[in-house]
């Protein structure tokens, strides 16, 4: 499954978190792949799209980065998936 993880990044954590990205990569666990990520120009906010079946390791990833950003991890489907499943509610 994929799962869109949106961060945001306080001011009072910014250069910490900055230099863990670049020392890293921020890199997934074993058991989720990356599939895109994107920054806002200000670094102010983020979106990382994975996927996923081991909740696990998208916990361990989630707690790496907890102590200095706001997260937020929803599941995702794309627009075949959502139209397969808004056809069978709708009949269409």
């Amino acid at each position: 499954m994929k799962f869109m993880i949106t961060w945001n990044l306080p001011s009072a954590t910014y250069k910490t978190a900055i230099e863990r990205f670049l020392s890293t990569g921020a890199p997934v666990p074993t058991g989720v792949k990356s599939l895109g990520r994107w920054h806002s120009v200000d670094e102010n906010i983020g979106f990382h799209l994975v996927e996923t079946d081991d909740g696990v390791a998208l916990m361990q990833h989630a707690a790496e980065w907890k102590d200095l950003l706001e997260l937020s991890i929803v599941p995702v489907l794309d627009d075949a998936q959502a139209g397969e499943a808004l056809s069978r509610v709708f009949k269409k």
